[in-house]
């Protein structure tokens, strides 16, 4: 086996700085080592592939090839091990298309009001004056889209249960520090309700129980008729006429729960702070959405080219899952001219990709217009991964965007509270914006 160029410092700083300092570490080796790189063990090395001739390679590839759900192995004691994200083989290509149909275009039409409606009574609260914690707000949206859209829950018990719960829950795991679990498997130790860890396992049975609960009572229901994805799930069967077991809805749901809900809010945050402290940005998006006139339906806003850009150049610049699914070989494999070993980890870097010079001139700013001037390849652009992998919830997560923003920025007038840079931060998995982040409500339009 032929091995990329590796760095040389010790494995317990190279993780520090992957956990703490995520961007900073991936733009240094980057910077470092170019098209791909090594890190780990000579025998079974991780590999960082930033060339979108080796992404293409990686997602054209046989399936075969390779075992990518054993690799988010981390994830199994949140999502469960029926989520598709664990899933390889059979199992995996069953799952998928059992999930795609209710995220297919026809459907997402019966959400766009939902996600109008949510936006707008989430936002209703908001004053002149008012200092808004961002991440807060936003975060109540993208969880309401979820269980009214997941679950075809609005108001009730369980619905302000699932809700309160989720949110401590996930915030469980939302700060660098204690995104340190899911990266050091010793510090997962239950001490009780004084220890991070201990609180995240009671919290996570609680809602275990109360989403076990809601599928049960759903299929006693047999009410077939309405639109949420619960219901779909309920009703589909696979080829051989097998629906999905309990386990198997609840592990997809909790993964839609936590993948669907935590990663826009990230997104959207993200994008309320480009637009609002870029004036350019925010009177070009005005004036787009203006320019509809009052009669214009949600699927109009949704089409709107710019509105389109803003929300592709937002999930370039950070996005959320800076790496794509790992995926270990099953049978040695030769990638950009190296030859790699079964067991290796193969990895498509996302953000070093999008932060490619050649792709993207001045990587480092803020530019919705690159969207509109070219087409990008799926090994170019991928902030939903790609291959077999890509997300299966990638239109509803773009749909979500576009209306939310659209909503926010035709009626009102936001103003940052400080001038520093916005830098991103660890937040379990993923690159987020700061929690503490706010925005200043200094004009709210009429509706």
């Amino acid at each position: 086996m032929t091995l990329p160029p590796r760095p040389t410092s010790p494995r317990f700083l190279r993780m520090f700085n992957l956990v703490f300092r995520p961007v900073q570490y991936l733009d240094q080796y980057g910077q470092q080592f170019g098209d791909i790189f090594a890190v780990g063990s000579e025998e079974y090395p991780f590999i960082y592939v930033n060339h979108p001739k080796g992404i293409q390679e990686i997602f054209t590839a046989d399936k075969d090839c390779f075992d990518s759900g054993t690799g988010n192995g981390v994830l199994k004691f949140l999502l469960g091990a029926n989520s598709i994200t664990l899933l390889d083989g059979e199992a995996h290509q069953r799952h998928r298309k059992l999930l795609i149909p209710p995220f297919y275009a026809e459907r997402l039409r019966a959400y766009h009001q939902i996600i109008d409606n949510i936006a707008h009574q989430v936002t209703a609260k908001w004053q002149e004056g008012q200092i808004i914690r961002v991440r807060t707000d936003i975060q109540e949206m993208t969880l309401q889209v979820i269980l009214q859209v997941v679950f075809g829950l609005e108001q009730g018990q369980r619905y302000d249960q699932l809700k309160k719960l989720l949110t401590i829950l996930l915030e469980t795991l939302s700060t660098p520090l204690t995104s340190a679990l899911l990266f050091f498997p010793q510090l997962r130790q239950d001490w009780g309700n004084f220890s991070p860890w201990g609180r995240f396992l009671r919290y996570k049975q609680q809602v275990d129980e109360l989403l076990r609960r809601e599928i049960q009572e759903r299929r006693q229901e047999n009410n077939l008729d309405k639109e949420d994805i619960l219901t779909l799930l309920l009703a589909t069967k696979d080829e051989d006429g097998k629906p999905m077991t309990d386990e198997e809805i609840h592990d997809e749901l909790m993964t839609m729960l936590v993948a669907g809900h935590e990663t826009t809010a990230s997104a959207l945050t993200w994008a309320l702070y480009w637009v609002y402290s870029l004036p350019t940005v925010k009177d070009k998006l005005r004036f787009e959405l203006s320019s509809l006139g009052e009669n214009a339906s949600l699927s109009d806003i949704a089409k709107l080219p710019y509105l389109g850009a803003v929300c592709s150049e937002t999930l370039r610049i950070y996005p959320v899952a800076m790496i794509g699914f790992p995926r270990i070989l099953k049978k040695p494999f030769d990638l950009m001219g190296y030859h790699f070993n079964e067991r290796t980890v193969l990895s498509p870097c996302v953000y070093l990709v999008h932060q490619r010079e050649d792709l993207y001139p001045e990587p480092k700013t803020f530019k919705p217009e690159r969207f509109l001037q070219r087409q990008y390849s799926p090994y170019e652009y991928f902030p939903f991964g790609g291959g077999s992998r890509r997300c299966i919830g990638m239109s509803l997560a773009m749909l979500e965007m576009k209306l939310i923003l659209a909503a926010i920025v035709s009626r009102f007038e936001l103003t940052l509270t400080t001038s520093r840079p916005l830098q991103p931060v660890r937040r379990g998995l993923t690159l987020a914006p700061p929690a503490n982040f706010k925005l200043k409500v200094k004009t709210k339009f009429k509706d």
